[in-house]
């Protein structure tokens, strides 16, 4: 039966943890997850709203399969002029 999930969009800073130094100690970098509440949601300023809707979109392929057919992005307004990504996950 076909259903949907609605999840939120967030970016999460990671830092990097290795006893070794040599294979990466203190790197760090962020990634784009998505979560199933609005608590977790990312507020994003406008412009940085749409970079990450854009870019989860060019890399949407790789997040179907199986039971995940596609997702909707949209960018909604919340108070203080930002905004977070609602994501709605179509699975058949």
């Amino acid at each position: 039966m076909p259903g949907s999930n609605e999840l939120y969009l967030a970016v999460l800073p990671l830092i990097h943890i290795s006893n070794n130094h040599i294979l990466g100690f203190g790197l760090t970098e962020e990634v784009l997850t998505l979560f199933p509440h609005r608590d977790f949601a990312g507020k994003f300023a406008e412009r940085d709203a749409d970079v990450a809707i854009q870019t989860f979109l060019a890399r949407q392929k790789y997040l179907t399969g199986n039971a995940v057919i596609g997702y909707d992005l949209f960018k909604e307004p919340v108070p203080g002029g930002l905004f977070i990504v609602r994501v709605i996950q179509h699975i058949s």
